[in-house]
């Protein structure tokens, strides 16, 4: 098994960047896709952004197309969410996700999680 800790989440002020690490403990992040998923309060939790573990393929959702980023450093373990632009629509608990399998936006699909990290978009 994996776990995973997620870090990084703040408050920032829109326009702003942020970047959300997670990190993996006891396998290597290599084995597995990665992806990271949103829950604002009184909503569903939403697909954000993944990386296939074997090409690094990436797929992001529309509405954090070309503002977030997926790098992946495997000597650390460790998959960022470098998000550029941040707008208050981004406020969420951001979560980490792994799978040995699956690579996709659905949510169910994914054997692992970290425990979140709050992020707040306000001015």
């Amino acid at each position: 098994q994996v776990q995973l800790v997620e870090s990084g989440g703040g408050l920032v002020q829109p326009g702003d960047s942020l970047r959300l690490s997670c990190t993996a403990a006891g396998r290597a992040l290599s084995r597995y896709t990665m992806a990271w998923f949103r829950q604002a309060p009184g909503k569903d939790r939403e697909f954000v952004a993944a990386i296939s573990r074997i090409v690094s393929s990436t797929d992001y959702a529309d509405s954090v197309k070309g503002r977030f980023t997926l790098p992946r450093d495997n000597s650390k373990n460790t998959v960022y969410l470098q998000m550029n632009s941040l707008k208050p629509d981004d406020t969420a608990a951001y979560y980490c996700a792994a799978d040995n399998n699956y690579y996709g936006s659905k949510s169910a699909e994914y054997d692992y999680w970290g425990q979140g990290t709050q992020v707040t978009v306000s001015s």
